[in-house]
């Protein structure tokens, strides 16, 4: 049911449609750019924060602009099945069959009026139309025009699928989620939990920020935070990350962050990284260490002293590691390109750490489309590579080191199946209690596991393995 709100917001729509004056700017540039990037979206292979961050550098837009296309662009990403019920329910034919630019304007402006109380729906709807007269003509733009004039009159008569007679049905198309991935979450976690799961991912991403205690300490930068008014919250299982409520600029080109004071990392990342209890003068292997996160954790648990030897079989991938390294002031990581499964070095490492490729499930908020890129097919490949990933590793660990496993999805084939197929397969490990190095509230049977609804985190899961022979 609509609530009050909107419900205040259509009353008398057709009149506002019909008074809207055309001396109100012309066809936002944002909404249109919005279209630009939903259409190659739907005709590509991209991520869509790839395709935003490409906005960002090259369209001439001001912060506040900028906030609004990655609002827009997220927002029909993350709300796309419920978006697609609601038009095909109203469009005379197939919706399906539309242009991308027909059904992505829609898409938008449905989005505006079902979600952004702030935006007039007759100002959302004339974006919308103006943007497809200008591309496709004026019949196109009628269609929509007399599409999103109905959906207005009839916000409080929209219907959904019957909930109780096909329960996955129904949460794929309000909650906007595959429905094998929710018979899924079903399955592990039972069906109220998984409501709760789908409620936390379609929250709008926090943005974490973990303080390198190498050139900095947690006060100086909540002071710095308190100084420019921007809000944070203290994260209760680590003491140096904070997650920002509302910044009000960019974090990335902030003094602190070009300064290497604060780095942009998830706590559920950084718990994962001090699972492997690096100290100073270890040698470790990060086997998958690609953009560098936890390689820069484990320098900074290291105090700067000890080797790091941070791989990745992508080489353009390593430039980001060397970046990072030298903004935060870390002189202890060098690069190799290699290929986790494969790799072989005679010298065998203190700790050996693998963050796994996997399928991101637990990234959700801050990946909106990951979970219209994955297949069920996708985590038994990934799983599979996980075992020969982790088969490998167990070569390079010294006897008495440790390995070290992690990932950020919530899926059992790639998590506690895992640590079981090691353990099984590799008698000479033996499980370390992962509440030895982080809270033990975080920790479960042995191993360290975060559940977004849970934990307000991202969703992830690691075990550490001591090598006894």
């Amino acid at each position: 049911m609509i609530d009050k709100i909107i419900m205040e917001k259509v009353t008398n729509i057709d009149s506002e449609l019909n008074n809207l004056q055309f001396d109100i700017k012309p066809t936002s540039n944002v909404r249109m750019i919005a279209v630009k990037i939903l259409n190659r979206y739907d005709r590509s292979d991209s991520y869509i924060d790839k395709l935003l961050s490409n906005a960002h550098k090259n369209e001439d837009l001001n912060p506040q602009d900028r906030a609004l296309l990655t609002e827009l662009v997220n927002g029909c990403i993350r709300w796309r099945n419920r978006l697609d019920w609601i038009l095909t329910g109203f469009y005379h034919g197939d919706f399906q069959k539309c242009l991308n630019l027909v059904k992505n304007a829609m898409r938008i402006a449905l989005y505006q009026m079902l979600f952004l109380n702030r935006i007039p729906i007759a100002a959302a709807i004339y974006e919308s139309v103006e943007i497809v007269k200008i591309i496709q003509g004026e019949k196109s733009a009628g269609i929509v025009n007399g599409v999103l004039r109905n959906i207005a009159r009839n916000l409080e008569n929209i219907r959904y699928p019957e909930r109780g007679e096909d329960d996955s049905y129904y949460y794929a198309v309000f909650y906007s989620f595959p429905r094998w991935m929710i018979k899924r979450w079903i399955d592990s976690y039972g069906d109220e939990n998984t409501v709760k799961l789908m409620n936390y991912f379609n929250k709008r991403p926090y943005v974490p920020v973990r303080v390198n205690t190498l050139k900095a300490n947690i006060e100086e930068v909540k002071e710095i935070f308190d100084k420019y008014n921007v809000g944070y919250k203290e994260f209760i299982y680590d003491i140096n990350s904070l997650i920002l409520e509302s910044p009000r600029y960019d974090i990335s080109q902030s003094e602190m962050f070009k300064r290497g004071l604060i780095t942009i990392q998830d706590p559920s990342a950084t718990l994962a990284a001090k699972l492997s209890g690096a100290k100073e003068g270890d040698l470790v292997y990060d086997l998958c260490a690609a953009p560098g996160g936890k390689s820069f954790v484990f320098a900074e648990m290291m105090k700067n002293k000890g080797k790091i030897i941070a791989m990745d079989k992508h080489a353009s991938k390593l430039k980001f590691i060397k970046e990072g390294s030298e903004r935060l002031g870390y002189n202890i990581i060098e690069t190799l390109e290699a290929d986790a499964s494969k790799i072989s070095l005679e010298q065998k490492a203190d700790i050996v750490f693998v963050d796994a490729p996997c399928s991101g499930l637990g990234t959700i908020p801050k990946k909106v489309d990951i979970k219209w890129k994955r297949e069920p097919e996708d985590i038994v490949m990934l799983s599979y590579l996980q075992k020969q990933i982790i088969e490998n590793a167990t070569k390079l660990v010294k006897i008495g080191g440790a390995l070290v496993y992690s990932t950020c999805t919530i899926e059992p084939e790639e998590n506690i199946e895992i640590l079981k197929y090691t353990l099984e397969k590799f008698t000479n490990f033996e499980l370390d209690n992962a509440a030895y190095y982080i809270d033990s509230e975080l920790t479960e049977d042995g191993y360290y596991r975060t559940i977004p609804y849970l934990h307000n985190i991202d969703g992830a899961f690691g075990f550490r393995l001591i090598r006894k022979k």
